[in-house]
């Protein structure tokens, strides 16, 4: 196989691109539609041209001209669609009236249509198995010759330091895909006996800190929410607080409801995912294992495995959003050396199809 190529839609702040990079992929070009997230982009990856623009609005032709590529020609197209009309969050149940953003799914089969890469590669919440989307996308790519596999992924199998389950789909062009049964047999190394714990990855970010880190800051808090923050035992969460520091709006939940909220991160434990709201303490389990305050920025964003030097641009609450819409960093690298490995197994063979993890 020759170079590596990739082309990445829906890029974000470009956790994806760098764990690609990582595999050894030369990205060529990206697109991404928000201003922060797209700035952030360009402070990382100077040297991959960045399309900032609506998806909708851009012809896939004129994309794969401009990325000086001929039909065939490139090596994997990378697809993370906006998520959160498919999320179990956005609203409990599947309806999305009025959210036409999650159409956009839809745009990556004219991308496919435009490149015939050798490989695809989505990613998206669980949410979208379900959705009649998912099913119009993989018989479109399959009827333009696509051998395809979907299964849940949990990032914390790969290493990074936290519980994200989230839907892949690899499809590899003109011949059946020779998955292995198991996922680990297929990445190898990259599957991880014992997860990393959010102690070991928080020790790895106290020794490499630097003091001028813009990141290293978390959400202003106001002296109740600082009184409330200090009465949850570690490892506990808004069921331990007394009946002072309960707040109205759950005083009504059942035990099924936001059970996460103002919740410490587990040291021994992978960390929860990082959401759009990750360094936010009411809405999830983001308060720091034994400090009373919530997640700092790049510790959140250590838990998505980006490097410790990585730069974002915005004000807190758009590079909240960033890190938490962002690929984990070394889940993209582990994707990207699976998809290397079936473009490089043997033609011949067992066929075997890919087991849901």
């Amino acid at each position: 196989m020759g170079r590596l190529t990739c082309i990445d839609l829906f890029a974000g702040a470009g956790g994806a691109t760098q764990g690609l990079r990582a595999a050894g992929y030369d990205v060529l070009g990206a697109v991404e539609v928000d201003p922060a997230a797209a700035a952030s982009y360009r402070l990382n990856h100077p040297e991959t041209r960045l399309w900032q623009c609506d998806i909708r609005s851009l012809p896939a032709s004129k994309l794969r001209r401009e990325s000086e590529l001929a039909v065939g020609e490139l090596t994997l197209l990378k697809a993370c669609p906006p998520c959160q009309g498919f999320s179990t969050l956005a609203r409990g149940d599947d309806s999305d009236s009025g959210n036409d953003r999650n159409d956009l799914v839809l745009d990556i089969v004219r991308f496919v249509r435009a490149f015939r890469p050798a490989a695809i590669m989505l990613e998206n919440v669980p949410g979208l198995e379900r959705d009649v989307r998912f099913s119009r996308i993989k018989k479109s790519i399959s009827e333009l010759g696509y051998s395809l596999s979907s299964f849940r992924l949990d990032a914390a199998s790969v290493g990074v330091p936290q519980r994200r389950r989230r839907l892949i789909m690899i499809a590899i062009r003109g011949r059946k895909a020779q998955i292995p049964a198991a996922l680990p047999d297929l990445l190898g190394e990259w599957f991880v006996d014992r997860p990393q714990t959010a102690r070991e990855a928080l020790t790895g970010l106290a020794s490499a800190m630097t003091p001028d880190d813009s990141l290293n800051r978390h959400r202003a808090h106001s002296p109740k929410v600082v009184a409330r923050i200090s009465a949850v035992p570690i490892g506990g969460n808004r069921f331990d607080l007394p009946p002072e520091h309960q707040l109205k709006c759950h005083v009504n939940l059942s035990k099924r409801n936001a059970t996460a909220s103002y919740g410490r991160v587990r040291l021994d434990e992978p960390a929860p995912t990082m959401t759009t709201r990750c360094a936010t303490p009411a809405c999830g389990s983001f308060i720091h294992p034994t400090e009373h305050r919530g997640l700092t920025l790049r510790e959140a964003a250590t838990f998505q495995t980006f490097p410790y030097s990585y730069r974002f641009s915005g004000d807190f609450g758009s590079i909240e959003r960033q890190i938490g819409n962002a690929v984990p960093v070394r889940m993209a690298q582990a994707l990207g050396e699976a998809v290397k490995a079936l473009l490089l197994a043997p033609r011949s063979g067992r066929k075997r199809s890919l087991a849901a993890s």
